[in-house]
């Protein structure tokens, strides 16, 4: 079980989790650390047997990806949990996003996007006698909810055994709490979505209101909590 220190907890409110058939050992998938800080800590609290699964081959450049990643073993390392960190394959991901490249945020891409993080989760969840998978990625409110819980339902059913647990993160304030988790920790905070074309629309966007271009590695949380402007969130 992983360890953490209970001051970090203790102002925090215990959540009613019920992971689903009754076990207590769970495959998350993480996006990054200030989405998935919520789930770690609610997890953890509520005495769940946790295991982080790395696997985000979407995100561009490389930079990018390196920060978001050593930011998320950073805070895992620091509550002693298990984490996984999987393949960048970085031209699978392009390879499956050809002829989508124009497509909006939470359009076909992202589903299968989606997919193709949540079908490698499972996998591994299979492989490694973990019968719950769920993930980080439905907490930010930039993301459809819905869409993320069908692509996660998906490919669980390639597995007998294997179950996505759809609990909404953002509820009860875990939302809020997301950001309080962020600004503690001053975790890296990306500007965008991740991929290469939620970089160029979001920069696009930027233009269009008269900012400056996304500077990677230069934003982190801080002190006072920020909401995330247009277009921002893992």
């Amino acid at each position: 079980m992983p360890t953490i220190d209970p001051s970090i907890l203790s102002d925090r409110p215990e959540l009613d989790l019920t992971v689903p058939g009754g076990e207590n050992k769970v495959l998350m998938h993480s996006c990054c650390a200030p989405c998935s800080g919520e789930l770690i800590e609610g997890m953890v609290k509520a005495g769940i047997d946790l295991t982080i699964f790395f696997y985000n081959p979407n995100i561009h450049p490389k930079k990018e990806y390196e920060i978001r990643k050593s930011e998320n073993i950073r805070y895992a390392e620091k509550l002693n949990i298990p984490f996984v960190d999987a393949d960048y394959d970085v031209q699978n991901w392009f390879a499956r996003a050809k002829g989508m490249e124009k497509d909006p945020e939470r359009g076909r891409r992202c589903s299968m996007c989606f997919d193709m993080r949540f079908e490698r989760t499972a996998l591994y969840a299979h492989e490694n006698n973990f019968k719950v998978i769920t993930s980080s990625l439905g907490i930010s409110r930039w993301k459809n909810m819905d869409q993320i819980n069908e692509s996660g339902l998906r490919a669980a059913s390639h597995y007998e055994g294997v179950e996505y647990w759809t609990y909404n993160w953002r509820q009860q304030g875990g939302g809020a709490r997301m950001y309080d988790i962020a600004k503690r920790e001053e975790f890296y905070k990306q500007e965008y979505c991740g991929c290469i074309y939620s970089l160029r629309d979001t920069n696009e966007w930027r233009e269009f209101k008269g900012r400056e271009k996304i500077q990677i590695g230069e934003e982190f949380y801080r002190q006072k909590i920020e909401e995330p402007k247009q277009g921002e969130g893992a």
